[in-house]
C-alpha cells in the first residue's frame, strides 16, 4: 500500500514512528499519524492543521495527558506496528483517494482518514483544541480544490 504513498505522506509516517517513540510508545496510533501532519510542516494537512492554530507542542501535550508515556524505552531496532484505529486511518486515506480519482495517497488524504473515526483519540484531540472535525475537513476541501481543480 505505501508504494501509492507520496513522498510527504510517507515522512508522516516516518515522523509519526518518531513521535511514538519519543513518547515510549510500542505502537504507531491515529495520535502519532496527527503529530507527524503537523511535523511534516508543507503538505495540504500541515497547512490545514496550522491554518486552525494547532502546534506540535500543544498536541503533544495532549497525547500525554489521554494516552500517557511508556515506561521504559522502546528498543530502537523493534519495528512499531499501527494499533487498530492507526491502521484505520491508513486504509480510509486509500480509499480517500480512490475515491477522489487520485492515483496516489497524499498527507490530505491521511488527513481525510483521521477524521474518519471521529471518536479516536487524534479527533479528540482535534476537537480539544478548538477545532471542529467538519472545520477541520471543510478547509482541506478548499486547499484540495486549489491543488486539484478538477478533482
Amino acid at each position: 500500500m505505501y508504494e501509492k504513498f507520496t513522498t510527504r505522506a510517507r515522512r508522516v509516517l516516518i515522523l509519526a514512528q518518531e513521535e511514538a517513540r519519543a513518547f515510549n510508545h510500542n505502537f504507531i496510533g491515529a495520535e502519532h499519524l496527527l503529530l507527524g501532519l503537523l511535523r511534516e510542516d508543507v503538505g495540504i494537512a500541515a497547512q490545514v492543521l496550522k491554518g486552525l492554530g494547532l502546534t506540535v507542542e500543544d498536541v503533544r501535550l495532549r497525547v500525554k495527558e489521554i494516552v500517557g508515556e511508556g515506561a521504559a524505552p522502546v528498543n530502537p531496532q523493534e519495528p512499531l506496528s499501527f494499533t487498530s484505529p492507526g491502521a484505520k486511518v491508513l486504509e480510509a486515506a486509500n480509499q480517500e483517494s480512490l475515491r477522489r480519482g487520485h492515483d496516489r495517497v497524499g498527507t490530505e488524504h491521511l488527513l481525510y482518514g483521521l477524521l474518519h473515526d471521529g471518536d479516536s483519540v487524534a479527533c479528540r484531540i482535534l476537537v480539544a483544541l478548538g477545532a471542529t472535525l467538519d472545520q477541520v475537513r471543510r478547509n482541506t476541501d478548499a486547499l484540495v480544490q486549489q491543488y486539484y481543480p478538477a478533482g
